[in-house]
């Protein structure tokens, strides 16, 4: 009896909590829709594009380079984790007159990672504060058009996030500042968006399997 008792414990309770909770991932495992219908980035700089990819998307500003701490914190937290998923891309928005700079930190980010994910589109200040009011967005554009917040766009222009943060309540942004912010929480939710698109992708294959 001991034995039996000790072989259920060790091996079937924990086969049955895997279960119930990847059962829990496959129902509820959906990050929420923040805002529906933002603007497609081509709009304002035709060499990039949101649509059919999971984007990190940042604004870096005029002077980007009281942003690079926060550019790093993303890259080691964040990108190292997930570059190499298919349809996975950092997107940086910057003014025209910045490109030289964004080289450069693209160089930089290579010294630690492969920066092949990692992207900077560039428009006029008009279109740039254009497009961020299309993430209808409470979180502010400074002046010099730079935020702190970097947000998570999926393959259908709509911007996900939390709609039952304990701290904030609604969770649009992520804040680059805070280590914990990108470790505790943005971490997560970008598993859940990529779980979310690897789990439709598997059921469409079982489908066209079926067919």
């Amino acid at each position: 009896m001991k034995k039996g008792f000790v072989l259920v414990a060790l091996f079937v309770l924990p086969l049955v909590a895997y279960l119930f909770f990847a059962s829990g991932v496959n129902q509820f495992g959906k990050l929420p829709v923040l805002t529906e219908g933002v603007q497609e980035i081509q709009s304002i700089d035709s060499e990039q594009q949101l649509t059919d990819r999971i984007t990190i998307l940042g604004f870096l500003g005029e002077d980007p380079s009281k942003m690079k701490g926060n550019l790093f914190n993303l890259n080691q937290k964040i990108y190292k984790r997930f570059y190499e998923f298919k349809d996975f891309q950092m997107l940086m928005v910057m003014p025209e007159g910045t490109e030289a700079y964004a080289e450069g930190l693209k160089k930089e980010v290579g010294e630690l990672s492969d920066p092949v994910a990692w992207h900077f589109a560039f428009a006029s200040k008009d279109e740039i504060k254009q497009f961020y009011s299309s993430l209808k967005s409470p979180l502010p554009l400074e002046d010099d058009l730079s935020t702190p917040f970097v947000y998570i766009i999926d393959k259908k222009l709509n911007l996900r996030g939390r709609n039952d943060d304990e701290d904030q309540g609604t969770k649009y942004g992520f804040d680059t500042r805070s280590v914990a912010d990108l470790n505790n929480k943005m971490e997560d939710d970008v598993k859940v968006i990529l779980a979310e698109y690897r789990l439709a992708l598997k059921k469409n294959n079982e489908y066209l399997v079926e067919q």
